[in-house]
């Protein structure tokens, strides 16, 4: 006899596909937490991984290393790394990144202490948190490598200005100062360099993604080829649209002198020996006048000093006065001198290019409009000094100055900056009108670090920048001499006595550069808002579908 079935109550479809979608999810759900641990979280390993490797190749194209075709590829490492996340996630990203970029591009900062250098490091690396959210939204727009590209300009334009002035440092455009990249800076000065490097960088990424798409099927291998092409198309014509811009390198020749009168001894003390160098750079003034009186060297038209050349006030210290006078009546020429002045009240220093003329003796000056802070003045002193006693060093604050480096000196005029100076575009752009551009520096502190050879980096882009030949003067190095073109004509050894005589072409012409003024950074950096902006209102709106 058949045995009898049960029969069971019959399931409505729709009932039975939800009950296994919420099975199938709550499985999904069961094994996602620990699978985002083993993957480091949302971001996943993979992507930290991809973003910790972009600040680093990033890193390599900067000196001393100087492997500049690396830009472009750190900056696609780090943009795969942030294609398609969350801004939020993307934010976090982009922090690593930047840890990875700035501590070891900013080592040189060690010699002040291994705190500052780590803190500094991770303050610079915080900018890259809002590029890294920018990032991750934008990539999600039509266009996306232009808008990421427009991103580093942003990024670098708050960096260089916010706050106390900002930290210009590091900035794309400075390992881009002797490649096919470098001549642009004529055009949009050193955020077009910028953009550029970082547009090369997100095209290559925009092939990435096309190409990795077309082989998993997601688009057919010939609309995957469209993307490659036109990166490829782009990147060739900002590379060759650079052969195209004039490097002008003639002008009225003037002949020039850089002493480099070095330093007793590495580190912070060497300002305790402020005698000892003023009359290395004395002496090695003497010794280029008698060099010149024996017709070993050609005269000189115009001598520059580095900063700190005097840490003695001359108009207070009688014997600084003689010493600096009589190497300039020596030499016959006049002499831009770098000392520290003390304020009329005393209660500040000033930081001074000194014009000094060997009849009429001290006269025009520039005074450094950008003090470095935590190094030559103390924001919240009151405060700080007692937490850190390392900042006992700085008893008296540098005071700042008003007005551009615009000089006389000797048959020409010249535009001072002083030290850091040189990293900013606008004291750089202030002082282009002078027929010579001159860096005094004192990268004693630093030397034999990362840092000295990235500002050489920067005065080559500012001379190509501003159609400019640069002196650069040092206390213990790097000096150099570098032409309209950006080729160095000289460069000395670091923690030695030099100098050096040129002719070098006196240029009064204006790049474009000089005449856009700050106009293509600022609409760089409107495209980079209004990108975010655009994807930030389309990513809502998705939200909202959903």
């Amino acid at each position: 006899m058949p045995v009898a079935q049960e029969t069971l109550p019959e399931r409505p479809a729709a009932a039975d596909a939800a009950g296994r979608a919420g099975t199938a999810q709550a499985a999904e759900a069961g094994a996602a937490r620990p699978a985002r641990l083993r993957r480091g979280g949302r971001a996943g390993w993979p992507r930290i991984l991809l973003a910790l490797a972009g600040g680093l190749v990033l890193w390599l194209a900067f000196p001393p290393a100087d492997l500049t075709p690396l830009a472009p590829v750190g900056v696609a490492l780090l943009t795969l790394a942030l294609r398609g996340l969350p801004a939020r996630t993307g934010a976090w990203l982009g922090f690593a990144g930047g840890v990875a970029f700035f501590v070891p591009v900013l080592d040189g900062i060690v010699k002040v202490g291994p705190d500052g250098w780590i803190v500094l490091s991770l303050i610079q690396a915080l900018y890259w948190a809002p590029m890294g959210a920018g990032i991750a939204l934008v990539t999600r727009l039509p266009g996306w490598p232009v808008w990421t590209a427009a991103l580093w300009v942003a990024q670098e334009a708050v960096r260089g200005r916010v706050p106390f002035g900002g930290f210009p440092w590091a900035r794309l455009a400075f390992s881009q100062t002797a490649s096919a990249f470098t001549p642009w800076a004529a055009v949009g000065g050193a955020p077009l360099v910028t953009f550029l490097t970082a547009l090369v960088g997100e095209l290559t990424a925009y092939a990435v993604v096309a190409t990795a798409g077309a082989r998993r099927g997601l688009r057919p291998h010939r609309a995957g080829a469209r993307p490659v092409a036109v990166a490829l198309a782009v990147s060739t014509a900002v590379v060759g649209g650079a052969f195209l811009i004039p490097t002008p390198t003639g002008g009225k020749t003037v002949t020039v002198a850089v002493i480099q009168g070095n330093v007793p001894r590495l580190g912070l003390d060497f300002l305790g020996q402020r005698r000892a160098v003023l009359d290395n750079h004395v002496r090695r003034t003497h010794e280029l006048a008698a060099r010149v009186r024996a017709g070993q060297l050609p005269r000189p038209e115009l001598v520059v000093w580095p900063e700190n050349a005097s840490d003695l006030d001359p108009f207070a210290e009688p014997d600084a006065y003689a010493a600096i006078d009589g190497a300039v009546k020596d030499i016959g020429v006049p002499v831009l001198v770098g000392a520290l002045v003390d304020t009329p009240d005393g209660q500040k220093v000033e930081n001074r290019g000194i014009v000094w003329d060997p009849r009429t003796g001290p006269g025009d000056y520039y005074v450094k409009r950008h003090p470095v802070p935590f190094g030559e003045y103390l924001p919240f002193r009151s405060l700080l000094t007692k937490l850190i006693t390392r900042f006992e060093r700085i008893p008296r604050d540098f005071a700042k100055g008003t007005r551009s480096g615009v000089l006389r000196l000797g048959p020409t005029t010249i535009g001072d900056v002083i030290c850091f100076e040189v990293a900013y575009d606008k004291e750089v752009r202030d002082v282009s009108a002078g027929s010579l551009l001159v860096v005094q520096t004192n990268n004693a502190t630093y030397g034999r670090t990362s840092l000295p050879p990235q500002q050489i980096a920067m005065s080559r882009l500012r001379a190509i920048e501003h159609g400019r030949t640069i002196l650069v003067a040092a206390t213990s190095g790097i000096s150099a001499v570098v032409a309209p073109d950006g080729r160095m004509l000289y460069r000395s050894r670091e923690f030695v006595p030099d100098m050096h005589v040129a002719a070098v072409p006196a240029r009064t012409s204006r790049t474009v550069a000089d005449r856009l003024g700050a106009a293509p950074e600022w609409a760089l950096v409107l495209l980079a808002v209004g990108a975010v902006a655009a994807a930030a209102r389309s990513t809502a709106r998705q939200d909202e579908g959903n």
